[in-house]
This record gives structure tokens, C-alpha cells and sequence, in this order.
């Protein structure tokens, strides 16, 4: 099937639970309860890469993007030869639209273009604006080693290096995560919109206390 191998696994019964890529394990979110184990998990997995939005705006990927917020992030490139990236945009969109305001308010969404060299600023907002994107959802660029790193922290890779070389790999997941309760899971961005929503609201849930120093 299309896409990278990432588990669609989530499970926050009873107590708040984390699954993060390049891991095959689930751990328990008040773990990382103190501030320096936040920042061993950021490094890990999170580079604060400077990145440019589709409006102009240069931003931070950890600082500005992802630190404490619920948020969805995709790949996509504008020169996508096998429609994917058209399909799961326009599915995004209807995931926005039955979002509604909470996109912009306690919910953000980040399409990162995976060929920065081509997909210029001007052209991802002129594609971000061909599907109504609005306040909360981003279009992203980076430069391309830093589009690599997040790539492949994120865990939208393959192991057979042939099938990771191919753009088109890595376009038909979402993955989804709430940063300061500490869960991680992906869906497929190719999925009815009601369901990506339904797993958003999955992770909806307090962020762990801190233990007190």
C-alpha cells in the first residue's frame, strides 16, 4: 500500500500513553513529567528547524509550531505526478472545515512540502489558497537537509532505501500528536475526514502535571 510504515496504534485508557516513531514500544507519559526529560524527547524527535509558512512568515518547527499544541502534520510536494497529494489536501481540508474554529485556536495543522526545492513560498500559498486553508492550517517549507532530519525524526520512512527514496512514499499518512500531554499516533491522510477528526479528539486530553521540585 502507499506510504510509509508508521503505526496507527493509540490507546489512552486509564492513563495517558506516548508512541513515537522509531520506537516499537508504548511508554507511560508521566515519565517525562520534568522539564529536562521535555527536552530529551524535543531533541529526539522534534529539531527545531527554521522553516517559512506560505504566508512569508519564518518560523521555528519545535518553539513556534509544536510546543504545546495539538497539531497535524503531513508531507506534500506541488509536483506530485500520482494525485495523492491533491487527494489527501482536499481531505485536510474537509478535516478543517468539521474542525472549524478550534483550527487556529487549540488545533494546527502543517502540510510540509517535501521538495523545497521546487515548492517556492509563492506557490504553496497559491495551493494553500486553492483549498481554502485557513488561520491555524500552515503550509511549510525548510531548507532540504532540514526537510530530510524532520522526515525522518518524524517517522515517515521506509526500510527498504529504494522505496524511501521515492517521494510519493511518504504522502498518504498524517501524523498526529499532542505535545505536552506526550502522544503520538498517524492515521491515514487518505482516511474519511470524520475519522482523522475522531482521532484528533482522541488525543484531546490534559497534559500530565508536573511533578512538583
Amino acid at each position: 500500500s502507499k506510504g510509509a510504515r508508521l503505526s496507527t496504534q493509540v490507546s489512552i485508557a486509564g492513563r495517558m500513553l506516548v508512541h513515537l516513531p522509531q520506537d516499537n514500544h508504548i511508554g507511560i507519559s508521566q515519565k517525562i513529567g520534568s522539564p529536562e526529560l521535555r527536552e530529551q524527547l524535543r531533541q529526539r524527535y522534534f529539531p527545531d528547524i527554521r522553516m517559512q509558512t506560505h504566508l512569508g512568515q519564518r518560523v521555528r518547527l519545535y518553539e513556534d509550531l509544536i510546543k504545546d499544541k495539538l497539531v497535524l502534520i503531513n508531507f506534500i510536494y506541488l509536483n506530485c505526478s500520482d494525485g495523492t497529494c491533491p487527494v489527501t489536501t482536499y481531505n485536510l481540508s474537509q478535516v478543517q472545515k468539521l474542525l472549524k474554529d478550534r483550527v487556529g485556536r487549540d488545533i494546527f495543522m502543517y502540510s510540509v512540502s517535501i521538495d523545497p526545492e521546487n515548492d517556492s513560498v509563492e506557490l504553496l500559498n497559491r495551493y494553500a489558497k486553492s483549498f481554502h486553508a485557513g488561520p491555524g492550517w500552515l503550509f511549510l517549507r525548510a531548507e532540504p537537509q532540514d526537510t530530510e532530519l524532520l522526515r525522518k525524526r518524524l517517522g515517515f520512512v521506509d526500510r527498504d532505501p529504494a522505496v524511501d527514496a521515492k517521494k510519493s512514499n511518504h504522502l498518504a499518512m498524517v501524523r498526529l500528536g499532542n505535545e505536552p500531554a506526550h502522544i503520538w499516533t498517524t492515521a491515514s491522510a487518505m482516511s474519511a475526514p470524520a475519522t482523522i477528526v475522531k482521532n484528533v479528539q482522541l488525543l484531546d486530553v490534559p497534559a500530565p502535571s508536573r511533578p512538583r521540585s
